[in-house]
């Protein structure tokens, strides 16, 4: 007990340079949203009260974190020695870390766009939330960076590759979202779009609870070491594979063992059921985890 304080004693001043680090993350990462849109955030969360847009942010600055915390993983992982440890070697893993966030705080910001454009193509996501304050998108744009920076994460975690393996992943994870979206609008009942347009929450919701889950899935497909290209894409594709299937699986007992005398779908689609929807979505966000933590 006593060696493992000391331990952390010697880790805490090099660990609140990352988080100084991490702050001014979230601060660039601000910065770039406000250039990048062609609304005034401030003005449509203070003066407008646009819950919608609010939900879209938080989702981002979680996004943020999320990359973050994947730059951040190896370099803390072995940074035990005599004293401070202020070394070259320890500054230049802080500049790998800074210099990857912003690379990811770019690559969330474009990869928004893409998914945006692919998950809710039948309407413009922008005008949903700035002019309808639609709840339900903001949630779905929520969830869409959440997932990306799981994906992103996972990616720049881990030793072994580089810049040119984590990209490879990262494009393969983002693939994965697209196509788990076609997959949930398949095998729903009703028009996932059709309905969030109307301003249904609980379709929103019940997506972005989805995306979160298919996003978790991604990160353990892609998170570890790299050792070569025939062994992390072999394992990339059965947790890609078994991750759709446990998804649908979960929602299939959500449906008949949790709600057994009514239909999930009715009660999202017809019956607007906030509650259902974050239940669903709980069971999905916690199958996901289990499955990060046993497998």
């Amino acid at each position: 007990m006593a060696d493992a304080f000391i331990d952390t004693l010697e880790l805490f001043p090099r660990g609140l340079v990352y988080v100084g680090i991490g702050l001014v993350i979230l601060g660039v990462g601000k910065l770039v949203q406000d250039f990048l849109t062609p609304y005034k955030i401030n003005d449509q969360l203070r003066t407008k009260d646009n819950v919608a847009l609010a939900l879209s942010i938080t989702g981002y600055y979680l996004g943020i974190v999320i990359v973050f915390v994947g730059a951040v993983y190896q370099p803390i992982a072995y940074l035990v020695d005599d004293g401070l440890g202020f070394t070259g070697d320890y500054w230049e893993d802080v500049l790998e870390v800074f210099l990857t966030s912003l690379a990811g705080i770019g690559a969330l910001n474009i990869a928004r766009i893409v998914v945006d454009k692919v998950v809710l193509y039948k309407f413009s996501t922008e005008k949903e939330i700035i002019e309808d304050k639609n709840a339900g998108t903001g949630a779905v744009e929520a969830a869409v960076y959440v997932a990306v920076g799981l994906v992103i994460a996972g990616s720049v975690a881990g030793e072994g590759g580089g810049p040119e393996t984590s990209a490879a992943f990262a494009a393969l994870g983002l693939v994965t979202l697209v196509l788990y979206t076609l997959f949930y609008q398949r095998t729903t009942s009703f028009d996932v779009h059709d309905e969030i347009e109307r301003d249904n929450v609980a379709v929103g919701v019940a997506l972005a609870g989805n995306l979160i889950a298919i996003g978790i899935v991604v990160l353990k497909a892609v998170f570890g070491d790299f050792t070569n290209w025939e062994d992390a894409l072999a394992s990339f594709f059965t947790f890609a594979v078994f991750g759709f299937g446990l998804l649908l699986a979960m929602r299939l007992v959500v449906d008949y063992a949790m709600f057994p005398r009514v239909k999930v779908a009715d009660e999202l689609a017809k019956d607007r059921n906030l509650g259902v929807a974050f239940i669903q979505g709980s069971v999905l966000v916690g199958a996901s985890l289990i499955l990060f933590f046993s497998i």
